[in-house]
């Protein structure tokens, strides 16, 4: 080896070794950096120049190193992992959320849901029963009753509520789905650019892979990466991102909740082409959102209160007319109900004075209160507004509990995910040390 071969063979261990603890540098700078993958400089030997002939010498040693590129230390299997996990995760939190925000708003079983205000109602009538001719009894029944109405009015604007931030936050996460979609085709150009030129692509790389777990988590989306190095997307099968082409998701809907109509999330390139999705935020919000035929929960329980209300008016204004007032006047509806409309919302009542009340059966006399018993006891019938109640909060804390659970589920299956990915991918601080000194006692030597 001549004493240019070995300048030469010094030169590129020199240039290796500073490459190599420039990315050490860049790997501990960005170790707090989200979605960054660490890096490692990858190298081979120079073999030796071929030497034949009458001068030849022999074995020769190679002629240093050669810096082939700067790798990026992550795992595709694991970031597919994530990616699933996350949509799973984003689907049942939303739900599991949404359930538990309404289930607060029934304050079931408590003093102030809507259970508790039947038993006050069904509890004064008996009061009355027994003191057909006290004043304050029946002043408190006319009371009683348009609270009643109310709280069940209220409950039902506090659903429809609900719905309109679910349909909001439901048109946010497309917007940001349609955002996000551009951004990693912008980048998958980009990329692509920079493999062909022979650049490093880490970086953008690692801002794409974030970018395709946030729309992972919104959507439901899955991902490939293709041979030139960029990213399909594809949601319900199609193509949501293709190379440096990206598609919108168009959503469109009913505006109230009392619609009962169907949401639909199409292209806006194709609006008759509908984009099928059961996973993810989105994929959660359209479930919640859906008319009660197709289980909507919150259509279903607003579906109730009309049905409560309803029930409500039939039983009490059937048996009310069945009775007659003290001055044997046959008895009225106590109730009235809408003809189009919310029956929860246009509930009113009908009995504006203590004397329209018809506490006695036909032909008893002015203080008798056997209809007042009677009305007394609707709450214990079967098919009573209570009964009603009872099961639809039954049925929708059990279907809460079920949700709670698989969103903790998916939860921690996201978690494991993620660690398994970072456990691959992350910065190591103490690791990244040793890289460091080893490369700075290479260089030295």
């Amino acid at each position: 080896m001549s004493t240019f071969s070995g300048l030469n063979t010094a030169a590129s261990g020199l240039a290796a070794a500073r490459r190599g603890m420039d990315v050490v540098g860049q790997n501990i700078a960005n170790q707090k950096t989200e979605g960054y993958t660490r890096q490692r400089v990858t190298t081979s030997s120079i073999a030796a120049i071929a030497q034949t002939g009458r001068f030849s010498v022999g074995a020769l040693p190679g002629h240093g190193v050669s810096i082939d590129g700067v790798a990026r230390l992550g795992d595709a299997l694991l970031d597919a992992r994530v990616r699933d996990a996350l949509g799973a995760s984003g689907y049942w939190s939303t739900r599991a959320v949404a359930a538990t925000t309404i289930e607060a708003s029934l304050a079931e079983p408590t003093e102030n849901g809507l259970a508790a205000r039947l038993s006050k109602f069904w509890s004064g009538w008996q009061d009355l029963a027994n003191t057909p001719d006290s004043g304050a009894a029946a002043s408190s029944i006319l009371e009683s009753a348009k609270e009643l109405a109310s709280h069940i009015a209220g409950g039902y604007r506090n659903v429809a509520t609900q719905w309109s931030n679910a349909r909001a936050s439901a048109d946010r996460t497309v917007d940001q789905v349609n955002a996000a979609a551009d951004q990693i085709a912008v980048l998958n150009d980009e990329i692509r650019d920079a493999l062909a030129s022979g650049r490093s692509a880490n970086e953008l790389m690692d801002q794409r892979s974030l970018l395709a777990q946030n729309v992972a988590r919104m959507s439901g989306a899955a991902s490939t990466i293709e041979s030139d190095g960029t990213m399909t997307v594809r949601l319900g099968g199609n193509a949501l991102v293709s190379g440096s082409d990206s598609r919108h998701l168009v959503l469109t809907g009913p505006a109230a909740i009392d619609a009962g109509q169907r949401f639909s999330l199409s292209w806006a390139s194709a609006p008759d082409l509908p984009v099928s999705i059961d996973g993810g935020e989105l994929g959660a919000s359209l479930s919640v959102l859906a008319p009660a035929t197709d289980g909507g929960m919150l259509a279903g329980l607003a579906q109730t209160y009309d049905k409560v209300a309803t029930a409500l008016a039939d039983a009490m204004n059937a048996q009310h007319r069945a009775g007659v007032t003290s001055t044997g006047q046959a008895g009225g509806d106590f109730f009235t109900l809408p003809t189009t409309g919310s029956a929860a919302l246009g509930l009113q009542v009908a009995v504006g004075s203590a004397s329209e009340l018809a506490l006695a059966a036909p032909g008893s006399g002015a203080l008798d209160a056997t209809n007042a018993d009677l009305i007394s006891q609707i709450g214990r019938r079967a098919g009573s507004p209570d009964a009603l109640w009872s099961d639809q909060v039954t049925r929708f804390g059990v279907a809460t509990a079920a949700d709670v659970q698989r969103a903790k589920l998916s939860d921690s299956a996201a978690v494991a995910a993620m660690g398994a990915q970072q456990s691959v991918a992350a910065v190591d601080g103490d690791e990244e040390t040793i890289s460091l000194l080893t490369y700075q006692t290479a260089y030295q030597a």
